[in-house]
């Protein structure tokens, strides 16, 4: 009994597994790579600025080579995780472009899209992610470290723990009474 149930799970992931692949390769789906790759924005105006980006944490130790038509080829050594490009100012409003990440032997393409109008001025500038955690503060217990309000509460504080002292102590003598 217990061969049947484990003859018939196998074939249950065998046949899923059968079904899954088929619909990768119809889609077209040339981007099954070791590591994640993207390109922010999706879409630019020509002369813009785009980031790279690679996911080193897959499979790609060593240096990754992005190359597109529309821009020059771009080499995001190891130990980066993102490089910038600046679009062709040539390049067609409207068009799609592929950009093709390639690492370790493996390779994938996303695509590029470029708006209809054209920067005035410098490229525009992308946000990064730091390549470490931020530098936090020391917070509120030591940054603007104020001897006046420090007094002021401490003050406070004295003056109602003494005025209920006071009164408690005002109440026992008139109830003694």
């Amino acid at each position: 009994m217990r061969a049947i149930r484990v003859a018939s799970a196998a074939l249950l992931g065998l046949t899923a597994l059968t079904f899954t692949a088929p619909a990768a390769q119809a889609k077209g789906e040339d981007n099954i790579t070791p590591f994640g790759f993207s390109v922010l924005p999706s879409t630019i105006a020509a002369g813009g600025q785009v980031t790279l980006r690679i996911e080193r944490d897959g499979g790609c130790k060593g240096p990754a080579t992005v190359n597109s038509a529309v821009f020059d080829t771009v080499t995001i050594p190891p130990g980066q995780s993102h490089a910038t490009a600046v679009v062709d100012w040539d390049a067609k409003p409207g068009a799609m472009y592929k950009v093709m990440f390639t690492c370790d032997g493996a390779g994938g393409s996303t695509d590029l899209t470029i708006a209809g109008g054209r920067p005035t001025g410098h490229p525009i500038p992308q946000p990064l992610v730091p390549p470490r955690g931020v530098h936090a503060g020391e917070g509120g217990s030591v940054a603007g470290f104020d001897l006046k309000e420090i007094g002021l509460g401490a003050l406070l504080i004295a003056g109602s723990i003494g005025a209920a002292y006071r009164l408690s102590r005002k109440r026992t003598s008139e109830e003694s009474s």
